[in-house]
């Protein structure tokens, strides 16, 4: 139902063709009463009066300036559809042409989000490396987070029976926390172990593509576990094409500061921030669009949805969570981060072809009224009300064909 929704929702531009169409046919009716007049004035007779009179009415044609963004909306919404992109709110895909910085979240967004264990240990003789499998993989079952999905391989791999894990929370940007046999269990994050003034050991971190979570058990550091995560090839297309069309590309992410300069290295990304809970994500956006720039923010997780609704246009990643795909703008089903700069290259495709029927129904209504009212009768010139009506029919043609020329624009970002 998003496609029905988008097309029937008014942009900017919707309302200011409606406010066109308007004000044009309150001059047609102007203009063609005048016309009578005028004609009469002179000394004409009431016949040759009332013919020019109708050919202005007949050839002014609200219907092109009335049609020139519904079609265009119409067909944009529906190839993107079709291309995957489900457009929630049409003002922010026109908006879409402005972006001058691209803010990705990294997991999920910029890599797969397929995270594997490849590591995974014990800081205390009471909490054996089992245990640790055991008590992390007891809270992940109840979390969607692809760090989850990831201990969750590992735990049937391992065939580990899991216990019930009671009292679940989630730690706002931080992990996840609960009861699991009579211990206070958590699975969090580096930064949230530094926060709490919790030595890390350094084995801990052996690699820098590796992202680290902890368990913490009755206040103690117990354990960690390591996990990798593979780029998109994807991404790096789309970073290069975005940069291509002078749009900034920088991530923030939830992760440590060595795999977000390892990411960010391997990407060419203009900047990024590391370390990021939510709310600082949010903070960041603003601070950035504070300094000028529009801002566009791609994500799929619950971390990233204020940071989306932010944002001057949320691209949500369909992979993701609900929360993320409520607060976005605009849904990637296919969850390619090569659709991004499809959107932003159709929007603006989009956004033309608008302001190419503005300026073909406005500049017809302003050659075709005068010259229906007999501005040209000495020269020998003359409109009859048939041809008008011909002519206008042609003018909402040409509006037609022209916003199916879009169908031709949606391609597939191609790099070389």
């Amino acid at each position: 139902c998003m496609v029905p929704d988008a097309q029937s929702v008014k942009s900017k531009s919707q309302n200011l063709a409606d406010k066109i169409a308007f004000w044009l046919t309150i001059v047609a009716l102007s203009v063609g009463f005048a016309t009578l007049a005028v004609w009469l004035l002179v000394g004409k007779e009431f016949s040759f009066a009332m013919e020019r009179m109708a050919s202005v009415m007949v050839i002014t044609c609200p219907h092109a300036l009335g049609l020139a963004v519904p079609l265009v909306v119409a067909i944009s919404t529906s190839i993107s559809a079709q291309q995957g992109l489900l457009i929630r709110n049409r003002t922010a895909f026109e908006n879409s042409r402005k972006i001058t910085m691209m803010v990705f979240d990294k997991t999920g967004t910029l890599t797969k989000g397929n995270f594997g264990v490849t590591r995974f240990g014990s800081f205390i003789d009471e909490v054996g490396e089992n245990e640790i499998l055991r008590y992390a993989g007891a809270l992940e079952s109840k979390s969607e987070h692809p760090l989850a999905i990831g201990i969750m391989n590992k735990v049937k791999e391992a065939e580990v029976e899991l216990p019930e894990a009671d009292n679940f929370n989630a730690i706002t940007g931080k992990g996840i926390e609960g009861d699991v046999e009579g211990k206070k269990v958590k699975v969090v994050s580096p930064g949230y172990v530094e926060d709490n003034d919790l030595h890390i050991p350094d084995e801990a971190f052996e690699s820098e593509a590796e992202t680290v979570v902890f368990v913490v058990v009755d206040d103690k550091l117990a354990g960690y576990i390591a996990m990798s995560d593979e780029i998109r090839e994807e991404s790096f297309k789309a970073i290069k094409t975005l940069q291509k069309n002078n749009i900034k590309c920088i991530m923030m992410t939830g992760d440590n500061e060595k795999v977000a300069k390892s990411v960010s290295d391997e990407l060419g990304l203009d900047g990024y921030y590391s370390g990021l809970m939510p709310d600082q994500k949010l903070d960041k956006i603003k601070e950035i669009q504070d300094k000028g720039e529009f801002v566009a923010m791609t994500g799929d997780g619950i971390n990233d949805a204020p940071a989306l609704a932010t944002a001057d246009v949320g691209i949500a990643i369909g992979s993701g969570t609900d929360v993320a795909a409520e607060t976005a703008d605009i849904i990637l089903v296919n969850s390619n981060p090569e659709d991004i700069a499809t959107l932003i290259l159709f929007g603006k495709a989009t956004y033309r072809k608008m302001i190419q029927n503005f300026v073909w129904a406005t500049g017809y209504n302003v050659v075709a009224i005068p010259l229906a009212a007999g501005v040209l009768y000495s020269s020998g010139i003359l409109i009859s009300p048939a041809v008008g009506a011909v002519l206008m029919s042609m003018s909402t043609i040409v509006v037609a064909l022209n916003a199916q020329l879009l169908k031709r624009k949606m391609k597939r970002v191609e790099v070389d």
